[in-house]
């Protein structure tokens, strides 16, 4: 039985135990949405999401591409390899470095987890 949680994605098909999942477990999310590439997977249980994004330079009033990586904690019941993108939520600190959930995936061939 998969809860709300109280954003609009596909829930995953597969069931876990994981009691840091926001679908069948007890975690909350809440704060930021943000969509990013998985650069890592090799952590048992996180991935490295790069995002990219402009960023303003005003003295040429132009904008330069930046990137930033961000750990997300991978539930049991997401599958996800490198390459595929993902959609991460904001939710409490669950680590030193970890302070996202990935919550939906699409991968590169259009298909969904």
């Amino acid at each position: 039985m998969t809860r709300n949680i109280g954003v609009s994605v596909v829930a995953p098909r597969k069931e876990c135990a994981d009691d840091l999942c926001p679908f069948h477990g007890t975690l909350s999310i809440r704060g930021k949405l943000l969509r990013g590439t998985v650069t890592s997977a090799k952590a048992k249980k996180m991935v490295v999401v790069a995002r990219e994004y402009p960023r303003p330079v005003p003295k040429y009033k132009r904008y330069v591409r930046s990137r930033s990586k961000v750990h997300a904690y991978l539930p049991e019941c997401v599958e996800t390899k490198e390459g595929d993108e993902v959609m991460i939520a904001e939710c409490r600190p669950l680590s030193k470095t970890i302070s996202f959930v990935v919550i939906e995936v699409n991968t590169k061939d259009g298909g969904r987890s």
